[in-house]
């Protein structure tokens, strides 16, 4: 009989594991007001600091959903893995690389199913090269219900 409970446990486990979405966002995190005269920032020019690039969503979407970044280091240079920070920006900011550190490569962050609440999100993601130049991006994620 234990051996059947311990069995029906372990396979509950493995279905489970890769089954479950991301809880990126609480329901409580998206009530906290948003800070004063934060905007998205959208760069352009020549610098040598890292790249950070929302790849997906691009658009509206659903929950749960695929959030991927992409990061571009130049000069020969590599993106500083420990380095890299996403935060949630509200007041007070909400610090949400634990929740991506699994997903977290060196050439971005792929969250096949990040779950958050309907609402509109702004993010900054940081990070720095492996010459110490750092880089940013602000986006904004809208979640529809």
């Amino acid at each position: 009989m234990r051996k059947i409970w311990l069995a029906s446990v372990m396979l509950s486990m493995l279905v489970s594991d890769g089954a479950q979405a991301l809880q990126l966002i609480a329901e409580q995190e998206a009530k906290l007001p948003a800070p004063k005269g934060a905007t998205a920032v959208d760069q352009r020019g020549i610098f040598r600091s890292p790249k950070v690039e929302l790849m997906a969503p691009k658009e509206d979407v659903h929950s749960p959903t695929l959030l991927q970044l992409k990061f571009e280091a130049f000069g020969g240079a590599k993106i500083d893995l420990e380095s890299v920070r996403v935060i949630y920006l509200r007041s007070p900011n909400v610090d949400l690389t634990s929740r991506v550190k699994q997903f977290i490569r060196a050439d971005g962050i792929k969250v096949p199913d990040a779950e958050l609440p309907a609402g509109e999100y702004m993010m900054r993601v940081d990070v720095k090269d492996s010459d110490g130049r750092p880089g940013t991006t602000i986006f904004k994620l809208k979640v529809t219900p």
